[in-house]
């Protein structure tokens, strides 16, 4: 059976466009650029039709840590507002979205229906349009990949202003492109995606409090595949002995509808209730409090705990319970390093641990992932292990840090995430992505000029912008 349906309705007033002052997620780099917020895809090709001396890029909710998102001096389009339901096929367990729809708004929609989101990173308050430009993962990647896996169509405005539906079978050289292209190829406007059937909005969940780097590898690697998400919370502060020491969480979906009465077997998330307050002392996030905190937060979890039921934002989206969580690391904001380390170079992964933990650079939110096998062109995954550190923006020697680690990162045969990056070093780009002249050919055979420019594609020379 097949829905035709429009299940969102828009009731922004006309768009118009002004300047803006925007930055990503971490709060580090601000640039002015002006803001366009279309509410119709008419009104999107006005804008992006005009001359545009430094180019365009879209921009969803602004979750991306870094500047893929912005871009200074030139035109930045808001595509919050292009978040209709084209299309349900439950048949199929397809749906078609504007690509300015967020995650939290597609669970609210479809979880009822029984149709989760395949692939759900940390946040649910990403668009589509920007889980397929960062091409996100979540804790299944072992098992699943991916968001781009199960993308079966994107709707693009091109440079020239032609709307194209990219796929694997109709351009495929422009669909894989725009998985982790970061926005660079077109502007998405509508994706059909292969949503994940369920019977439940229940995650039976396993903890184990892990003393060790070494146990926690063995643990994740021996029983991973036994659950389809898997996720380790590292403490970096931990020394010794306990070097690497974490809780990891794995879980499966329910799929006994009977164990779950009523109303409750298929909801979806209820919104953040909580806020961090616009100003938050520049001195509450330090090494004393992120000692006590990483301490509370080992101790309170059992040694070991089964099948415990969970919903599905308690387990896949903690941090939305709280609203402006980037708040917390004050006015100066914060960087988050996440690159992934290819299995068999596990001592590289200790390297880096062994420095956090020698520098007693103040981290709470950590997080260690097993990652199956990579999709090419820039699309972040590879095989191994994707560590993700938060680190405040004011920590003392923050750049001699980082650059320390990225060395390990490219000296392993890893790379960094796009997403997350916000000051990596240009010459590091052909080496943690090697088919990236690839990728640039196919973005040069489509936007010949270089309309869609951002301030990473500019920082780190993605396009060679002039």
């Amino acid at each position: 059976m097949k829905i035709l349906s429009r299940l969102t309705a828009s009731s922004h007033a006309t768009a118009d466009s002004n300047t803006a002052l925007l930055s990503g997620w971490g709060r580090t780099s601000p640039s002015r650029a002006r803001l366009a917020q279309p509410s119709t895809i008419e009104e999107l090709q006005e804008h992006a039709r005009r001359p545009l001396r430094r180019g365009l890029i879209a921009r969803g909710l602004g979750r991306s840590y870094g500047d893929p998102a912005q871009n200074a001096g030139g035109l930045v389009i808001d595509m919050t507002r292009l978040d209709d339901v084209h299309d349900i096929d439950l048949q199929h367990s397809t749906v078609t979205v504007g690509a300015g729809m967020c995650v939290h708004r597609m669970m609210q929609l479809f979880v009822p229906l029984g149709l989760f989101v395949p692939v759900t990173p940390g946040t649910r308050y990403v668009t589509v349009g920007g889980a397929i430009a960062s091409d996100i993962h979540g804790k299944n990647h072992h098992v699943d990949g991916t968001f781009g896996n199960y993308v079966e169509a994107i709707d693009l405005l091109l440079a020239n202003g032609e709307v194209v539906t990219a796929s694997r079978e109709q351009h495929p050289d422009l669909f894989n492109a725009t998985r982790g292209g970061m926005g660079l190829t077109g502007v998405m406007l509508s994706a059909r995606i292969r949503m994940l059937p369920i019977e439940t909005s229940t995650v039976l969940v396993d903890t184990d409090r892990v003393a060790d780097l070494e146990t926690l590898l063995d643990l994740m690697s021996r029983d991973d595949d036994g659950y389809r998400y898997s996720v380790s919370w590292v403490d970096t502060l931990a020394t010794g002995n306990s070097l690497g020491r974490g809780v990891l969480y794995r879980g499966n979906h329910l799929d006994d509808p009977s164990a779950v009465a009523g109303p409750s077997r298929l909801k979806g998330p209820s919104a953040s209730r909580l806020s961090i307050p616009p100003v938050v002392p520049s001195g509450l996030v330090g090494l004393a409090s992120a000692r006590a905190f990483n301490e509370v937060w080992y101790r309170k979890h059992p040694e070991s705990e089964r099948e415990l039921p969970q919903q599905l934002s308690a387990f896949f989206h903690q941090l939305d319970m709280v609203e402006n969580t980037n708040r917390v690391y004050g006015r100066r904001g914060f960087v988050q390093h996440q690159c992934v380390i290819p299995t068999g170079r596990e001592s590289d992964l200790r390297k880096i641990l062994e420095i956090l933990s020698d520098e007693r650079v103040p981290t709470y939110l950590v997080v260690l992932k097993r990652m199956g096998s990579g999709n090419g062109l820039l699309s972040f995954p590879i095989a191994g292990w994707t560590l993700a550190v938060d680190i405040p923006a004011a920590w003392d020697d923050l750049a001699e840090l980082l650059d320390r680690l990225d060395e390990i990162v490219v000296n392993a045969g890893g790379r960094l995430y796009f997403a997350k990056d916000s000051r990596m070093n240009p010459d590091l780009v052909e080496a943690m992505y090697p088919e990236i002249n690839q990728w640039r050919a196919i973005a040069d055979k489509y936007d010949p000029q270089q309309r869609f420019a951002s301030d990473l594609s500019r920082r780190l020379a993605l396009r060679d912008h002039a």
